[in-house]
């Protein structure tokens, strides 16, 4: 049974980096739209009679969504059923089944209702807590912090404060970057790192969404670098610690970089999707660590 469990929260937390992609793709590509204002039909049919791109992109979305709602429950049941006497299983299994379901249900809303900008901006971030909460349970399914030694760590009150206000913080940026994508922002500057020719700054409003979320996600590169070279120094006897900011900054340099090609390839949908896969994968190693300072001295 715990061999299953373990095999189901893996293929778990990959879909959910599905569903992450996917959202991406959808707004990306404009597929919102694709089924029309039908939900959960599309076009007000189970099969719809023309499968234009939009629709398949949208229908694909759906399914992985509905398919990753109902593995969520499967872990979520099995992770109670086998690892209650772990602290933070009710809260992790709360925390995955609640968002999913409100990421579910705002992106219903969006379909037949429609939302403005800064709402479906939200959805975004919505589906990251999920992701990071089931990526957390998938963590300790594989007792991960067992493995580090994670109550052996003695954690000084600067790199844990920075933890904390840095996920926080990252998480803020997160909601300027889906805000570039849901006003069309993505292409408001054609330049880089200034906004255009001649132009160092915004003018208007788009331009001035794209150039503070650059600057904003320029903080989290410094930040993270900081913390990097503080950890090397006063903790690198903790392998998890150092691996764990080495991976982090890596991933944050590839995210610029990520950013920085979206603009310049005028929003290759590669790229983009790399871009969500990356500040993705960095939440989830950021929620991890506050998961560490929980368990250290």
């Amino acid at each position: 049974m715990y061999k299953n469990l373990k095999i189901l929260a893996v293929i778990t937390t990959l879909m959910m980096i599905f569903v992450q992609i996917g959202g991406a793709l959808v707004t990306k590509t404009g597929s919102a739209d694709g089924c029309g204002q039908s939900w959960p039909l599309c076009h007000g049919q189970i099969i719809p009679s023309s499968w234009p791109i939009e629709t398949i992109i949208e229908l694909a979305h759906r399914g992985v969504s509905g398919l990753a709602i109902i593995l969520v429950g499967l872990v979520s049941w099995l992770a109670l059923k086998l690892l209650s006497h772990k602290r933070e299983t009710l809260f992790l299994v709360a925390t995955s089944i609640g968002f999913i379901l409100a990421q579910a249900l705002i992106g219903a809303a969006a379909v037949m209702w429609g939302q403005n900008d800064f709402i479906l901006a939200a959805h975004f971030g919505i589906s990251l807590i999920s992701f990071a909460a089931v990526f957390l349970l998938t963590l300790l399914i594989f007792e991960v912090d067992q493995k580090f030694e994670a109550q052996e760590l003695v954690i000084g009150s600067y790199l844990r404060y920075h933890t904390i206000f840095l996920t926080i913080y990252i998480y803020l940026v997160v909601y300027s970057g889906a805000l570039v994508r849901h006003t069309d922002s993505s292409l408001a500057c054609l330049g880089w790192p200034h906004c255009g020719p001649g132009q160092l700054w915004a003018g208007n409003f788009y331009q001035w969404v794209q150039m503070s979320h650059r600057v904003l996600a320029g903080i989290i590169v410094i930040w993270i670098f900081i913390i990097l070279i503080h950890v090397l120094k006063n903790y690198s006897q903790y392998r998890i610690l150092k691996y764990g900011w080495m991976t982090a900054f890596i991933l944050v340099v590839l995210q610029a970089l990520t950013g920085m090609l979206s603009v310049l390839t005028l929003v290759n949908i590669f790229i983009a999707l790399l871009h969500a896969l990356f500040i993705t994968l960095l939440f989830g190693l950021l929620c991890y660590f506050i998961l560490l300072l929980s368990r250290a001295k």
